[in-house]
């Protein structure tokens, strides 16, 4: 009897065991290389942006380029209830102190039982400093604390001192979270692709991949000596054009047996004519495909195939543009742009939900103090920087990131109120690009109204994070210049008998002009009375007159204003006509302006040069946003979807079902004329609906709200199907 009983212990005592290790291996800190923050962000953004060239010329940014701090100390505590051996890396010269006594540049040192510092010390004047510890309990990550030695202390909780008076902010990570993982050596992955057809010419060949697409030519079997010549097109046109294509690249070629060669740089195209000199031959050629590796998480399905080709397309045009950083346009620019990456942030809350992107790209264009100029040297980019911050908190609930950010804020919002006139508004100065869109005609002089706008809602923005970050004293001062300015915005542009905002005021007299930008603007900011909204969507936004908007940047806003008043059956015919447009003009991917005037190979010209537009520009997917949050009809309504709604609206479809990610999972929605599926994925959710007759839902409480308005709250993770009889508009 005594042997099954000790059996039994045995193997109960190793089945605790292996539990505790497993709950100690789950325990134990995740280790990822360290940095200050925003310096690696500044220095990646460097190392991308000035890869752009113009028919194989280095082509760089027209605006200040910031560095790392070459000299970083990382520090953290621990209390440690056994000693612990830890590894230690660092990228560049370093050296280590244990409570303030220096050790040299161990790779590893054992940390003694109880309470002790570690201190690392890195220069690089290169890349960024960056270190990874990692032990049994210990590990680096973004909660160790860092400084470039500017004699204060700061963490990411505000501001506070000890004995040495140096600043200090919590570190900057992403996911290298192993020590071969430099972060100086990232790269984005690539995968083959073949040509989807292959045109033999008397001068080489004309290779078609079938679409849009990105990233290094491959020239298989190839053998010789002397060059050739790769021309590059998003059109057929653009690659035959050798003497007017925006990019090109020519390889020497010195091979006496066959061999295969790399182009030097990844570049956009679909179609590339290669050119091959007397003497040197090739076999074949294929595509590296060059990728952010994000996850599409969004979904978007609807009884309009046409409808269906915009969202897939728009995706791909997304998926292309997304690269270290949200970028304009993969061809001409290849650059971070504020204006255009504050659509994608807009865009990417419902597609991938990628928050490191996100954050990057709000670092790499802010760069650092002293301010000197506007973000991207233009006037509007600045504001959306702003915006983008506290839109950034409302989606995720990050708010390490508006902490680490709100002194940059600051600092920038100073630089931008010292440039107000003497009435309180902005224009243009010395430096000042006041950019507003591309459009023929469109004025940018004096005092206009669009970035007054955007100036008051970023002074909103400001109030928010001041908040957030507990700058009381701040919150107050930037919301009373918020209240007065938009006081001054209508007691100054506001025409009455026009019934909308007028663009400008030159000379303190406002203009009779109007245009669409700041009127649609102030519908979705909530700046305008309901009586007021009815008269800019009259007067303004379905007016004819009133010149038409042909970029999809501003198509974007325009679009949102409409359906933030209803008007979806509206926006879904104008999605298939002007998206649609370019679907049929052939696109694979969403262009920088579509104007559906023009004909042809008109449509392929911008910047007064014939192949100088984009033919796949992030601002042209927003159909995802649209798709998103005003039909399927999801939005937080407390920061990382604490709380959130979802009002879908068919706006004329016969049905529509979709995924919209949120910080702790997928919401998805079903709907049709008769019936709404939703499942939430965490916090409380509230579905909101209107139906002619009473709505039912087994297994939910659903709340009439008046006037064939009804609400039901949701739980997480639980679906609900409720069936109703819908209002068409």
């Amino acid at each position: 009897m005594i042997k099954p009983y000790l059996q039994r212990v045995a193997t109960a005592l190793l089945l605790f065991l292996l539990a505790a290790s497993a709950q100690a291996q789950t325990a134990a800190p995740k280790a990822t290389w360290i940095w200050y923050p925003g310096d690696y962000e500044i220095w990646l953004g460097n190392q991308m942006q000035n890869r752009r060239t113009e028919r194989g010329t280095f082509f760089p940014v027209f605006w200040r380029m910031d560095s790392h701090y070459v000299l970083i100390d990382f520090h953290k505590d621990f209390d440690l209830a056994q000693p612990e051996e830890v590894e230690l890396r660092a990228e560049g010269q370093y050296n280590v102190k244990l409570d303030g006594k220096p050790l040299g540049a161990p790779t590893r040192l054992t940390v003694p039982a109880g309470k002790h510092r570690i201190n690392i010390k890195v220069y690089n004047q290169a890349t960024p400093p960056a270190v990874f510890v990692r032990g049994k309990t210990i590990a680096s990550d973004a909660s160790w604390l860092v400084t470039y030695e500017d004699k204060e202390w700061i963490d990411a909780s505000g501001k506070t001192s000890d004995q040495s008076g140096t600043t200090w902010l919590q570190a900057g990570a992403w996911n290298f979270d192993a020590p071969e993982s430099l972060p100086s050596a990232f790269k984005l992955p690539t995968e083959a692709r073949r040509a989807a057809r292959v045109e033999r010419t008397p001068q080489g060949m004309v290779v078609d991949f079938g679409r849009e697409t990105f990233g290094y030519i491959k020239l298989h079997g190839l053998k010789g000596k002397g060059q050739v010549a790769v021309y590059f097109g998003e059109s057929k046109e653009e690659a035959l054009a050798t003497e007017t294509c925006e990019t090109l690249e020519f390889l020497a070629v010195d091979q006496p047996q066959k061999g295969d060669t790399v182009t030097s740089l990844s570049k956009a195209f679909r179609y590339v004519n290669i050119r091959p000199e007397a003497g040197v031959s090739l076999d074949s050629v294929s595509l590296l495909y060059e990728y952010a590796p994000v996850a599409e998480r969004g979904k978007f399905r609807c009884s309009d195939d046409q409808l269906n080709k915009i969202w897939d397309v728009a995706a791909y045009t997304m998926h292309l543009n997304t690269r270290e950083f949200f970028i304009d346009g993969i061809k001409r620019d290849r650059w971070v742009w504020s204006g255009d990456a504050y659509q994608s942030y807009l865009m990417n809350y419902y597609l991938y939900f990628d928050t490191p992107t996100v954050n990057r790209t709000q670092f790499a264009l802010r760069g650092k103090d002293p301010v000197t100029s506007h973000i991207n040297t233009i006037m509007d980019y600045s504001f959306y920087w702003f915006i983008s911050v506290y839109d950034a908190y409302q989606y995720t609930g990050d708010k390490a990131q508006v902490q680490q950010l709100y002194p940059r804020m600051q600092s920038l919002m100073d630089y931008c109120l010292g440039r107000r006139n003497k009435d309180g508004l902005m224009e243009g100065l010395a430096g000042d690009w006041v950019f507003i869109d591309w459009a023929d005609g469109l004025s940018k002089k004096g005092e206009v109204s669009f970035e007054q706008l955007l100036l008051c809602r970023s002074l909103e923005s400001m109030a928010l994070c001041a908040n957030l970050v507990g700058d009381q004293a701040g919150a107050q001062k930037y919301q009373q210049l918020a209240t007065d300015l938009k006081a001054k915005i209508f007691a100054t542009y506001w025409n009455a008998g026009k019934g909308a905002l007028v663009h400008s005021r030159g000379n303190g007299q406002p203009t009779d002009n109007v245009t669409r930008y700041a009127n649609m603007f102030a519908i979705f900011f909530d700046y305008l009375s309901p009586a007021q909204e009815q008269q800019v969507k009259k007067s303004v936004l379905l007016n004819p007159q009133v010149p038409k908007i042909t970029t999809p940047y501003m198509r974007f806003y325009e679009l949102e204003a409409l359906c933030a008043m209803g008007e979806q059956p509206y926006v879904l015919k104008e999605m298939k006509s002007y998206w649609g447009g370019m679907l049929n003009e052939g696109a694979t991917s969403f262009w920088e302006e579509y104007d559906p005037t023009k004909k042809g190979t008109e449509h392929l010209a911008m910047y007064g040069r014939p192949f100088g537009k984009s033919l796949c520009h992030a601002w042209g997917a927003s159909p995802i946003y649209l798709l998103g949050k005003y039909y399927l009809g999801v939005k937080p309504l407390t920061p990382g979807y604490a709380t959130y709604e979802i009002v879908p609206n068919l706006g004329g479809l016969q049905w529509m079902e979709g995924t919209v990610p949120t910080p702790q999972g997928d919401i998805t929605v079903a709907a049709s004329p008769k019936q709404l599926k939703v499942k939430g994925a965490s916090g409380t959710g509230t579905l909101r609906f209107k139906s002619k007759s009473k709505p039912s839902c087994k297994g939910g409480k659903i709340v009439s709200k008046g006037s064939g308005e009804y609400e039901l709250t949701l739980e997480k993770g639980r679906e609900y199907v409720v069936s109703y009889q819908a209002v068409s508009k």
